[in-house]
């Protein structure tokens, strides 16, 4: 790839966002009925390729289950109010009534409350009893502690999720998680992130991960980029991600890691994009913070907006545009690519002539 001098000391290389490419239709086209937005990932299949983001704002029990139910996957964070708290809600409608810059101070306040062990087990069973894929997330900082109590309350999928996760993290401070023991170790399926490079996913998937995150600071309420500088194009990073699960392929025998984009995944047209840059789903936050179900009301907001010494995101506000099953499946009232996301997926692969998730990573595309 060529490189562009920034200058004498410095060369960098061109990246691109889903904004800068776009799916070229071929001379075939298909019916948006024949077409299968289902994929699978260890044990478990859905039947659209739609995880939803551990964040407060988008993810509580309730919603995790009508994903579930609708055939997606929800994540629920570990981490977060349900599990600090025995009844947020009173909490998450405070943080929906807040104004400009006083959000981030009382966020922080609200999530010094500990992560309870007896509230992780409770929320991961009543996602159980309702027969719905059961994920949870950790941020690596966390996940030795609380693992048994995860694992033990019948998680289905865990996930390991941060700004970025590396493979072999150095500390002078801590004993640091080891990955591949800690994956060795587990009898369910890990999905791991973010990373946003070639080098930093094949170590990832050389852990044993069953799916990779792919993206940091590109979603609606990160500002990494602004913080720390940190950020990457996810259409490039998808690319890269998904050249290291092909020669990972081959390096391991046969072994498939699955390729997931987490970030900048704002409408249907970026998911289009994340699964023809080689995504086999994505994991999404604002599109289901316009949901009318979403927790909340109306704000957005992740992990890193409640950071106690350095925050790295923000509360942000969304228009409620429908449910959340029209939010996945239409029908859509408006044309900017927020509702309907999976029939909008189904008509970019039928346009371009797949009919499978798979198929559809190999399609043309352009830089505009």
């Amino acid at each position: 790839m060529t490189e562009i001098e920034i200058g004498r000391a410095k060369r960098a290389r061109r990246a691109y966002s889903f904004d800068d490419i776009a799916i070229v239709p071929s001379r075939r086209t298909r019916d948006p009925e024949e077409v299968s937005v289902a994929w699978q990932i260890d044990a478990y299949r859905f039947e659209i390729p739609v995880v939803a983001a551990p964040m407060d704002s988008v993810m509580s029990p309730e919603t995790a289950i009508a994903l579930g139910r609708a055939g997606g996957l929800g994540v629920l964070d570990l981490e977060g109010l349900w599990t600090r708290y025995e009844d947020p809600t009173s909490l998450l409608a405070e943080v929906a009534r807040l104004q400009g810059v006083a959000a981030t101070a009382r966020l922080q306040e609200i999530y010094t409350e500990p992560v309870k062990a007896e509230l992780i087990t409770q929320r991961l069973r009543q996602m159980r009893d309702a027969g719905v894929t059961v994920a949870g997330s950790l941020s690596p900082q966390r996940t030795r502690e609380h693992a048994k109590t995860v694992v033990d309350a019948g998680v289905d999928m865990f996930v390991i999720r941060g700004t970025t996760v590396s493979a072999e993290h150095v500390s002078s401070q801590a004993e640091p998680l080891n990955l591949k023991e800690f994956i060795y170790e587990l009898d369910v399926p890990v999905i791991v992130g973010g990373c946003a490079t070639y080098q930093a996913a094949l170590h990832l998937m050389r852990t044993g991960a069953a799916g990779v995150l792919v993206g940091f600071g590109g979603g609606a309420a990160h500002t990494t980029r602004t913080v720390l500088g940190l950020a990457v194009p996810m259409a490039s990073a998808v690319a890269d991600v998904a050249a290291a699960r092909r020669d990972y392929l081959d390096e391991s025998g046969g072994r498939y890691v699955h390729v997931i984009a987490d970030g900048s995944i704002g409408t249907s047209g970026d998911l289009a994009k994340a699964i023809a840059c080689g995504a086999d789903a994505v994991m999404v936050g604002s599109p289901f913070a316009r949901a009318s179900e979403a927790p909340g009301h109306g704000f957005h907001w992740g992990a890193e907006a409640w950071h106690a010494e350095l925050p790295r995101g923000q509360r942000v506000g969304f228009d409620t545009v429908g449910s959340l099953e029209e939010i996945l499946f239409g029908p859509s009232r408006v044309a900017d690519g927020t509702m309907n996301l999976v029939g909008a997926l189904r008509r970019a692969m039928a346009t371009t002539g797949y009919t499978e998730l798979k198929e559809f990573q190999r399609v043309e595309v352009v830089v505009q």
